[in-house]
């Protein structure tokens, strides 16, 4: 081989180019064959063309082709080790890589977001508390006394004698009266926890609970507040009833059912053939729990409401199931992208 013309800078950017071109296995073991094969490789014939070279360029030319050389095995012996990676995971790292998939908010996430936007905008301050609670905040202050069912061990997760995970987030208005005083509005969010499990319950799950309090509130303030509730979640169509029912905190109380959003009134097996499907609860304070953080009974009056908010969005979303917000499947989830 006449090695007169070649150069260092001329071959190491031929074979630069070549390795960059290179898509797979194939164009690998074809470069590595070209360049370094024993029989026909291109630094074997290199090698074996200095002995042609007179002695003036032979100094040079040896140590150019052992630079390039060098460089050739090292990009070679590179690929080696991250081929058998490459092939054991399945993967060619040389194919274009996968645009990342976005993700978006939770369909609960959501539902709340419009839950309290509509709050908001009818004035409501939005308030927190913790999820451990104490006895006092989560029976005692809501007038649900030692020996009431609601206390059983059956129903609430306790942590010891005096604390336990909240069963709702009406602590939270225990908290909110302490440090204000009427006239207010506001509404809790948040986690709670009790021992039920089927299609429509889970041991974990978000609630939302109301608190209007000032003087001359009465019930007719408290169904007008939740028909244009229910008109903003499920459509201006809508119409609610109300069911006489019982709270410890609440008297009088009700249950408040909003026509199916299923099935317009005909029969249907979400609403069981009755045309309406039960949304929350609701109902006037009671005194005692005015009495337990310090407002006069005789001037204030209030109505409260509590809702879960998987239940709102099942029906919105028309969802058959609550496990569906935390199995955390994609398909599931991808349903409710924005944008």
């Amino acid at each position: 081989m006449d090695l007169t013309a070649w150069r260092y800078e001329d071959g190491i950017a031929a074979f630069r180019k070549e390795a960059d071109a290179a898509s797979g296995e194939e164009d690998w073991a074809r470069l590595k064959n070209a360049y370094l094969s024993k029989k026909n490789g291109l630094v074997t014939s290199l090698l074996a063309g200095l002995r042609e070279v007179s002695r003036e360029l032979k100094p040079r030319l040896g140590k150019e082709i052992n630079q390039f050389k060098k460089e050739v095995e090292a990009t070679l012996k590179e690929r080696a080790k991250v081929a058998p990676k490459r092939k054991a995971a399945g993967l060619d790292l040389t194919l274009p890589g996968m645009a990342p998939r976005p993700g978006s908010l939770h369909p609960l996430t959501l539902t709340l977001d419009d839950m309290l936007k509509w709050f908001t905008q009818m004035g409501y301050d939005i308030s927190d508390g913790p999820e451990i609670e104490t006895t006092f905040y989560n029976f005692e202050a809501l007038n649900t006394p030692e020996d009431h069912p609601a206390r059983e061990d059956a129903d609430t997760f306790y942590i010891d004698d005096n604390r336990l995970l909240r069963t709702q987030t009406s602590g939270c208005q225990i908290r909110y009266m302490q440090t204000h005083t009427p006239p207010f509005r506001m509404v809790a969010p948040g986690k709670v926890f009790r021992r039920d499990d089927d299609a429509t319950h889970s041991p974990m799950f978000h609630q939302l609970e109301g608190l209007v309090v000032g003087e001359n509130i009465s019930f007719g303030h408290l169904k007008g507040t939740l028909e244009a509730f229910a008109r903003a979640m499920f459509g201006e169509e809508v119409t609610i009833r109300l069911r006489p029912s019982y709270f410890p905190f609440t008297e009088p109380s009700a249950e408040v059912d909003v026509t199916c959003v299923f099935c317009g009134n005909e029969p249907c097996r979400v609403c069981k053939g009755t045309g309406w499907i039960e949304i929350l609860g609701s109902g006037m304070v009671d005194p005692n729990v005015f009495e337990a953080v310090g407002y006069d009974p005789d001037k204030y009056t209030g109505f409260a409401f509590g809702m879960g908010i998987e239940r709102i969005s099942m029906l919105r979303m028309q969802v058959p199931h609550i496990r569906y917000y935390f199995n955390n499947d994609r398909r599931f989830l991808d349903r409710f992208k924005v944008g």
